[in-house]
């Protein structure tokens, strides 16, 4: 008989990860909101960039590679435009800070952009953009990564810019739509877990240093290494390449700090942008379109035997009620990950669900 794999509470969770983030050196109540945020990802169903992150932010807290405490520095701030130098402190924190300034301020000026240099890892975009709907605002949050290259340019196999994912949380009169999307085929994340797990992706999402697409993480390895397709693949890849280049000028670009900088440090510039609809056409008109869209596009016809139509975020949306009810499921590897830490820091793991 198989094993069920085994849940637990979400509130649990988030006490262990801010017990081992707390005695890594990082502030109790930083800790707190970089734990929440790392679980409702795993909750919402993103599990390469909730707790799976949760090792190496340790590793790095210890080592100094992410600054325990501290603040952001403010580059410019004009009311409605800021930029922070974020000194690579937690990236989780620093987007959470930056949501919490940008709605209060959209809600004064209409609409609020922020960007944020040399900040640490940022985690899973989709997770941050109910901190704005949940206001009924409009959310767009971009990041890239300056350090890292394993994107290809359409029409080349060389590696210059990372997945550079893109979120967007539209409110409506029912849920909100979460939109969260890469300008690549595929995620480092899922690449490195294929190559640690059967040594294979689902989808031919990689391409060699000869120019064709493959599912082996194998060819990221090889010498000249290849790299992630852009979305779209070898065929449409211009669109993700597209997509790449507008988040890289939205994050390095506006932030005012990238890859031209030669940056060595893991981490992020991120973009955000906060609207209230209020301050435009009205919330009531704004949503009147929104959930007219959302109600439409979910009563679409659709083949016989196949699914209703779904919005961006419904999943990820079912998937966190279903944890909050019953249980958040890990990845296999996580709890061990974790587990190596919280005997080095003292910290006393959850137990499971019955």
């Amino acid at each position: 008989m198989t094993a069920v794999p085994p849940h637990y509470a979400l509130a649990e969770l988030v006490r262990y990860a801010t017990d081992l983030f707390a005695a890594a050196g990082m502030p109790t109540d930083r800790a707190a909101i970089v734990a929440a945020l790392l679980v409702e990802a795993d909750a919402m169903g993103h599990d390469t960039h909730g707790l799976n992150l949760g090792a190496k932010y340790l590793d790095h807290l210890q080592s100094g590679v992410m600054a325990a405490t501290g603040e952001p520095k403010v580059i410019t701030d004009r009311g409605a435009t800021v930029v922070w130098d974020g000194g690579y402190l937690s990236g989780v924190w620093l987007t959470w800070k930056a949501i919490q300034i940008a709605c209060e301020r959209a809600k004064q000026y209409g609409t609020v952009t922020m960007a944020i240099r040399r900040s640490h890892h940022i985690g899973c975009l989709g997770a941050f953009l109910s901190l704005a709907t949940e206001q009924n605002l409009m959310i767009t949050l971009a990041s890239s990564d300056p350090s890292v290259a394993a994107v290809a340019p359409h029409g080349s196999y060389e590696p210059v810019f990372t997945p550079d994912p893109l979120a967007v949380g539209i409110p409506t009169p029912g849920d909100p739509i979460l939109i969260d999307i890469s300008a690549s085929a595929t995620t480092m994340g899922l690449s490195d877990r294929a190559r640690d797990g059967d040594g294979r992706l689902p989808g031919q999402w990689l391409i060699d240093n000869q120019g064709q697409a493959s599912d082996d993480p194998a060819v990221l390895e090889a010498d000249p290494p290849g790299a992630l397709l852009p979305l779209g693949g070898l065929d449409r890849g211009h669109k993700g390449f597209a997509l790449g280049l507008m988040v890289e000028a939205l994050t390095s670009g506006l932030g005012g700090f990238g890859r031209a900088n030669g940056p060595s440090n893991w981490g992020a510039a991120v973009y955000l942008q906060v609207i209230d609809p209020e301050a435009l056409g009205g919330l009531e008109a704004f949503t009147f379109q929104t959930g007219w869209l959302a109600d439409r596009c979910r009563a679409a016809a659709v083949p016989d035997g196949q699914a209703p139509v779904r919005l961006p975020g419904d999943g990820a949306l079912a998937r966190k009620r279903q944890a909050v009810a019953k249980g958040v499921l890990l990845y296999p590897t996580i709890m061990a990950d974790l587990a190596l830490w919280a005997d080095r820091l003292g910290v006393v793991p959850p137990a499971p669900l019955s």
